[in-house]
């Protein structure tokens, strides 16, 4: 399909970058036509594969009666994919009123999917024969085990979006003492995450994706961060008790996913033998 096109995906990092398989089907190349995207603010960085990227409330979309300007605005798309407004019956009658070319897509899977996320939204859009699919980011300096062992080190994101999803803390500070008799250990957290000591602080999601490309192993919770990890290639132990990772767990070829009834019922050692395991295949 050629054209002039539009993405709107709204959601948490995690619900962006696990439909990025499906979008970039969109953009195979140059030649097939101008792709647009419309995301939360903080995920305009990763939409790299788009020839534009803007956030939703920087259209006006989100307002509660979008003004003519918004209506122009996307009467100059011949084709406009939302993930957006798909469960408001009023914005989508707001849609064929004004004769605009939406085809919405339901935003997450259904609680008892029988299939991960990423091939969910490929199959939404048409591309399910690309199945199984993993979300890539070009980081540049890829984490492709080839560097210099003296620069290695290892990153622990301790946090989520919800208490139920995170290991406790003291377990991962345990393990940052085991991991760092084989190299430095890097806290990780975001703009309003709280640690007792220093982190890595970065705003930027691609460049935070770049960083982590370079991390010998990341180890975190089932988070949108943990997702950014593996899409940017790094070795990543990803930790689930309150969600289903058959259906979110981060997908690539160095990702190990210890998973439990519980996030306390995750014991150090499980932890521990899935990051030295991961390091060793290295």
């Amino acid at each position: 399909m050629s054209g002039r096109r539009l993405i709107i995906r709204p959601g948490a990092i995690g619900d962006f970058i696990v439909a990025m398989p499906a979008m970039q089907a969109m953009r195979r190349t140059p030649s097939e036509g101008y792709l647009e995207v419309w995301t939360s603010s903080r995920n305009v960085p990763l939409a790299r594969f788009a020839d534009r990227a803007c956030s939703i409330v920087s259209t006006g979309l989100d307002s509660l009666d979008p003004p003519a300007s918004v209506i122009a605005r996307l009467r100059e798309f011949d084709s406009i994919m939302s993930w957006y407004g798909a469960n408001r019956a009023e914005f989508r009658d707001w849609a064929r009123r004004h004769e605009l070319p939406f085809q919405f897509h339901q935003a997450l899977p259904p609680e008892n999917a029988a299939t991960h996320a990423v091939d969910f939204y490929l199959d939404q859009t048409g591309n399910g024969h690309l199945t199984p699919g993993t979300p890539r980011l070009d980081c540049g300096r890829m984490a492709d085990g080839n560097g210099d062992i003296d620069d290695a080190f290892g990153v622990i994101h301790p946090f989520s979006g919800s208490p139920g999803k995170n290991w406790p803390l003291d377990r991962f500070v345990e393990l940052a003492k085991r991991l760092e008799s084989q190299m430095p250990v890097k806290w990780c957290a975001g703009p309003e995450e709280t640690l007792p000591w220093d982190a890595v602080r970065i705003g930027d999601l691609y460049d935070l994706a770049f960083w982590l490309a370079s991390a010998r192993v990341y180890v975190g919770n089932d988070s949108g961060i943990t997702h950014l990890a593996a899409a940017a290639g790094a070795p990543v132990v990803a930790l689930f008790g309150a969600t289903n990772p058959a259906v979110w767990g981060p997908r690539g070829e160095r990702v190990r996913i210890v998973e439990g009834p519980s996030m306390e019922d995750i014991g150090l050692d499980r932890g521990a033998a899935a990051m030295f395991d991961l390091i060793g295949s290295r």
